[in-house]
């Protein structure tokens, strides 16, 4: 938050330094223009805190809530400087935040009944990654890992530069043992002969299908028979998912839900 005010603020807000009295009080709210299901309430809650803690907010739909266009999320209330400083990075973490949630709203109810638990990746924006991943929650989906440190991610250039399938995993079971971490595993499959290698040399915990047929997928999930997890990625649309979850795996991950959204239409509104 200190940043992002940091790199709007500058050496201060001279709009509202100019224009509004240092005495001045006055109330918003929070306008919604789309449908879809909000997130980033309790965010904007933090933002308007961390800058002014005189700032009084009353949320009258919280996060993970079905809005319309007309509903007003919250009110703000308190130093009118503060508002109106604050207002835009409020606004464009919230826009965004619900673009995400709305989309992963969408894509779990796809796949509802299935079992499969739908994933976020790491195509996410520089620096807003956890928001990001914070509204894919909100929206009903998983955090497939926060970064590089949580998480053992083989994939296909790994796999290629280490030498293949065997010397990847071996190398990481190496690596492993000799640092003591206790990460789980996953790697990146690109063919059913290497859905067959991985079988063979086990030591992982999660099998990615990466851009497979259905039919592909379907013979994966049954030579891995419930050994390792399985996950299904690359190229899953709205229109695929669905047949993609009665597959059997047992993730879906979707790069689309933090790269390819567009930002739900709010504002913050004097109350007059």
């Amino acid at each position: 938050m200190a940043s992002a005010l940091a790199e709007d603020v500058g050496d201060g807000d001279h709009s509202t330094l100019a224009a509004i009295p240092a005495t001045a009080s006055s109330k918003a709210q929070l306008l919604i223009k789309d449908s879809g299901i909000l997130a980033g309430v309790l965010m904007a809650k933090r933002i308007f805190q961390f800058y002014d803690s005189s700032l009084t907010m009353e949320i009258f739909l919280d996060d993970g809530a079905e809005v319309h266009q007309g509903d007003i999320g919250f009110s703000i209330e308190g130093t009118a400087r503060s508002i109106l400083t604050t207002e835009r990075l409020v606004l464009n973490c919230m826009q965004r935040m619900s673009a995400i949630a709305t989309k992963t709203h969408y894509l779990t109810n796809l796949v509802a009944g299935t079992g499969v638990t739908l994933l976020d990746t790491r195509k996410t924006t520089p620096n807003f990654r956890l928001l990001e991943k914070w509204a894919v929650v909100i929206g009903g989906g998983d955090n497939h890992r926060l970064g590089l440190f949580d998480m053992i991610m083989l994939k296909d250039n790994h796999i290629d530069m280490a030498g293949g399938i065997e010397q990847a995993i071996v190398s990481t079971k190496d690596y492993l043992r000799a640092t003591n971490k206790k990460l789980k595993v996953e790697i990146e499959t690109r063919s059913l002969r290497e859905v067959r290698q991985v079988k063979r040399v086990g030591g992982v915990d999660i099998v990615m299908l990466d851009n497979m047929g259905l039919d592909d997928i379907k013979e994966a999930v049954r030579i891995i028979g419930g050994e390792f997890k399985t996950e299904a990625s690359g190229n899953i649309t709205e229109k695929t998912i669905r047949d993609v979850a009665e597959c059997g795996v047992d993730y879906i991950s979707v790069g689309a839900l933090t790269h390819s959204v567009r930002s739900m239409d709010m504002s913050l509104k004097a109350c007059l």
